[in-house]
């Protein structure tokens, strides 16, 4: 079964130098790494590419990826979602994301087509911030993160979270990223 996605050859990833296949989506986070790099103050360490979420529903595994997880001190602060097209339907599955990939809740939540993004609360979900320009320095995220203190995800709560985000990510879409589902 062939892909979707037009594959334009092999390209670097910016934040690891690994080798990556180069796709128009790939290219859009491409350019958001690289902004949150000489933009926004972030450096390489602090932030982490394609982090995967294993997801199980009635039997079936997918993997979900967190695009970019930015780290300060330990601990996941901010995370980004690439998607082309609407940002209004990003929103939910990237609130499910973000209280997935740490134990605790994620305070700063941002979903982009690459062109235009909206910063969301982690706690709330309320837009905090539309543009590319509303996403926080790092500067920003590490005060954010001194005056926050760890909210840990629920169990009941982090298990209504894997629903939404599956039912959202996975029902009904390929699983053409090459990404696995490590137990």
């Amino acid at each position: 079964m062939g892909s979707h996605h037009y594959i334009f050859g092999e390209t670097r990833d910016v934040l690891t130098g690994e080798t990556i296949t180069d796709t128009h989506d790939e290219r859009y986070r491409q350019a958001i790494a690289r902004y949150l790099l000489a933009e926004k103050g972030y450096d390489r360490e602090s932030l982490a590419p394609r982090v995967p979420i294993c997801l199980e529903n009635l039997g079936r595994r997918t993997v979900v990826v967190v695009d970019l997880a930015a780290r300060i001190d330990g601990r996941i602060l901010m995370v980004v979602r690439y998607g082309p097209g609407s940002l209004v339907t990003r929103e939910r599955p990237a609130l499910a994301a973000s209280r997935l990939v740490s134990p605790f809740q994620v305070p700063v939540v941002v979903v982009t087509n690459g062109v235009d993004a909206e910063v969301l609360d982690g706690v709330t979900g309320k837009i905090k911030g539309s543009g590319l320009s509303a996403i926080p320095s790092r500067e920003e995220l590490a005060g954010l993160g001194r005056a926050t203190e760890p909210v840990p995800i629920d169990p009941g709560r982090a298990e209504m979270e894997r629903r939404i985000l599956f039912t959202y990510e996975a029902v009904g879409a390929c699983n053409c990223e090459d990404i696995s589902c490590e137990t």
